[in-house]
């Protein structure tokens, strides 16, 4: 494990997809800062789903790899109780996603830890209002992004075409991470190959399919 370059803030981690393991990557990068001494902290702007006591998996288990509990309202800035796209969430609450107000919670954030991760909602550009989107999100905040890959058939198309996408907004791409949430996805050797060849930033390494965050953080290195 290398360390994490002094001059880093963070990165904005985004997917391929929704439900492609965002939250379980970040919460292994967690535990792979902390073991480098700094103190590291997650905080997802946006969460769409929380329970009859107001909670958010999500959330909560950012906050539990984290060095330590930051205000949940500088962590979440924007939750949502139904478990649908944003935009639509906000417009059925009365609500509006101000970009202004995530930037200005990270910077608290900020103060407070050696390094903030970001996680994005959904792929790289969710709508997140009227002519607002994911993207616009990660260009605001100006962090380097890292890619998690849900390793399953298709997701070689998805993760150039998000790779594009974010290179449309000349935005780094620091590092990418293999997620294996299909154990049985066939030429997975062969599809990761395809990825690293095609894919203009490092590896950061392999998750494997039922292991746990902590474990995944001994697998994964941090990006340059």
């Amino acid at each position: 494990m290398k360390d994490t370059p002094k001059d880093t803030r963070g990165w904005f981690i985004t997917g391929t997809d929704t439900e492609i393991g965002k939250t379980f990557v970040a919460c292994a990068l967690l535990h792979a800062l902390r073991r480098t001494g700094v103190s590291a902290l997650a905080m997802k702007p946006i969460a769409a789903g929380f329970d009859e006591q107001g909670v958010n998996e999500d959330v909560e288990r950012l906050l539990a790899a984290s060095s330590f509990a930051a205000p949940h309202a500088l962590v979440n800035p924007y939750g949502f109780r139904a478990a649908i796209a944003p935009h639509i969430a906000a417009e059925e609450e009365g609500r509006r996603i101000e970009l202004p107000h995530i930037a200005a919670s990270l910077t608290k954030l900020q103060t407070m830890a050696d390094v903030v991760l970001v996680e994005g909602v959904g792929g790289f550009c969710v709508p997140l209002g009227a002519g607002a989107d994911t993207a616009d999100l990660a260009s605001l905040l100006g962090l380097p992004l890292l890619l998690v890959v849900g390793m399953r058939l298709g997701c070689i198309n998805h993760a150039l075409l998000t790779q594009q996408a974010i290179a449309a907004r000349g935005l780094p791409l620091a590092g990418w991470v293999a997620n294996r949430i299909d154990p049985a996805m066939s030429r997975f050797s062969e599809n990761l190959a395809a990825l690293q060849a095609r894919l203009p930033a490092p590896l950061l390494g392999v998750v494997e399919h039922g292991t746990t965050p902590e474990r995944a953080a001994l697998a994964l290195r941090l990006p340059d």
